[in-house]
């Protein structure tokens, strides 16, 4: 299971990359798309959707069950990965290109206060 370093992460198994222009791209984890097995179906956020910090804000469906993902911290969704949503089986094959949404954070500190891959590998084992 790959969990990489440049990435943080939630508990709810959601990892966040910070942009060059300050923006978080949000996506599912390794560990999520392994639990939940073939993604069949996506729900993305709409631009310019409002978000707290913890709020359900999209789905993932596959044939297991479905699942919400939600906002790592506070902010605005500036971009929502529409394409995704014709080729869900990318969320299967390549978790961490198939982002999911971009959000510009209220807080752009915020995500410190994310799990690092450290912290994230000890609360999946």
């Amino acid at each position: 299971m790959s969990i990489p370093e440049n990435l943080r992460y939630t508990s709810s198994h959601e990892w966040v990359r910070t942009e060059s222009d300050g923006t978080l791209t949000v996506g599912i984890s390794d560990y999520a798309q392994e639990q939940l097995g073939d993604v069949v179906f996506l729900e993305v956020p709409q631009v310019g959707r409002k978000l707290a910090a913890g709020e359900a804000c999209a789905v993932v469906e596959s044939v297991k069950a479905a699942s919400d993902v939600y906002a790592p911290v506070a902010g605005e969704v500036v971009a929502a990965n529409e394409a995704l949503t014709d080729k869900v089986e990318l969320v299967n094959k390549d978790p961490y290109n198939a982002w999911l949404f971009r959000l510009r954070p209220i807080d752009a500190g915020a995500v410190t206060g994310l799990l690092d891959a450290a912290g994230y590998a000890k609360t999946i084992s």
